[in-house]
């Protein structure tokens, strides 16, 4: 069954993931990984160090001629900002020594004061090097292998901002798969014009202030099979699954799927999607979303939609949040890495790996395979077994 592991540190040599039980056969170059790195550097009300990050890839072993071999595919992620820089070679270097400038005044809403307590640090650089983001190119490294299986049996996950701020896309009209070139090359990775402006202005007037911002990103995935995950066990359904695979982000503090919060209020006669039968298509079909394309556990083969809510980043560009110093245990402000003023657009790429990532392993558990061939097919005889 396919599972992942991610290593390295913001401002360390390099980032790297091993990612096991990708079947044989399945065709990937650097590109394929390179590309979707390149969008999570996308977005309106980033930092400088976007500018010249160029995540290197480095493909290290279970791909050969251009082809997974079955075994553990491991990469790497250089970090460009190492070679040219030796402040990072003596501040993160692995060899005995000391840092000369130790970070003892934690962020309120990051992990450095709790990672301290909890480790028994008294440099917050050893928190904030493996908490940072930055560990998410790894991640969306792992997910776009993950993409290339979907595409196998043709599910595409894309996703797009819903809100900026107070800015909120109302247009009831959502994106399908060919729209994700038109949503990468929006700035704020939304899919309205009219909202899209909306976003930036609120993006402006942050950034004026020294302050940042959050929000609300939609992952959409596109044919599905039926019954990936479980009712059986609790630990398999696909909704708790992709609950924590998109909550372990970091900033993220909300998950929805379909419109779980909106379907509280009401009424269980307005709360469900109905059932029909497609002629056509020789099918069962929801007539609406509210489900999110889940039940009982499980895909039900419509359009999966799960939404993720960010929290504003911790760090600020102009501290103002009161905190402790750790040494002297006097009030004092939080200190200041590079940051962004939102990180938003990016966080949907993100969301979209970890939603690619839980839908790949699940299709692995349900269809197997040691080949590509072997996967497809076993797919093929469950659609064809449905009919």
């Amino acid at each position: 069954m396919l599972r992942y592991l991610t290593a390295g540190e913001s401002h360390g040599q390099a980032l790297v993931v091993i990612v096991e039980g990708l079947p044989a056969g399945m065709l990937v170059t650097a590109k394929d990984i390179s590309d979707e790195l390149a969008r999570r550097r996308l977005g309106f009300g980033r930092g400088p160090r976007q500018k010249f990050e160029e995540d290197e890839i480095v493909l290290i072993s279970g791909i050969r001629h251009g082809r997974t071999l079955g075994s553990p595919v491991a990469i790497e992620i250089k970090n460009s900002e190492w070679s040219r820089s030796d402040v990072w070679h003596e501040e993160m270097s692995p060899a005995p020594g000391k840092t000369k400038k130790p970070l003892t005044q934690p962020r309120p809403g990051h992990a450095d004061l709790t990672g301290m307590q909890k480790y028994g640090f008294d440099d917050a650089r050893d928190v904030l090097e493996r908490a940072s983001a930055r560990e998410t190119a790894a991640r969306v490294a792992a997910g776009a292998l993950a993409k290339v299986l979907l595409a196998q049996i043709n599910v595409s996950v894309i996703s797009h901002v819903l809100q900026l701020g107070t800015a909120r896309n109302e247009n009831p009209v959502r994106p399908q798969p060919k729209d994700l070139a038109k949503i990468d090359e929006s700035s704020v990775r939304c899919f309205d014009a009219k909202s899209e402006s909306e976003m930036i202005a609120e993006i402006e007037a942050a950034a004026k202030d020294g302050d940042s911002l959050g929000g609300i990103v939609e992952v959409l995935a596109f044919g599905l099979p039926v019954g990936l995950g479980s009712y059986v066990h609790w630990d398999r359904k696909i909704d708790g699954l992709l609950a924590q695979a998109v909550m372990s982000i970091q900033a993220v503090k909300g998950v929805e799927i379909g419109n779980g919060f909106d379907v509280a209020s009401r009424r269980g006669s307005q709360a469900h999607d109905a059932i029909t039968w497609d002629e056509t298509e020789n099918s069962y079909k929801r007539e609406t979303t509210l489900a999110g394309g889940t039940e009982g556990g499980m895909s039900t083969g419509e359009m999966l939609v799960v939404r993720a809510a960010m929290k504003p980043l911790s760090t600020l560009n102009r501290p103002t949040l009161k905190t402790v110093d750790m040494v002297t245990k006097q009030e004092t402000v939080s200190f200041k890495e590079r940051t962004d003023v939102t990180a938003v657009p990016a966080m949907g790429v993100v969301a979209e790996t970890m939603v690619a990532l839980v839908l790949a392993q699940e299709a692995q558990r349900k269809f197997g395979g040691d080949s590509v061939a072997e996967f497809t097919a076993n797919v093929k005889n469950f659609a064809q077994r449905l009919r």
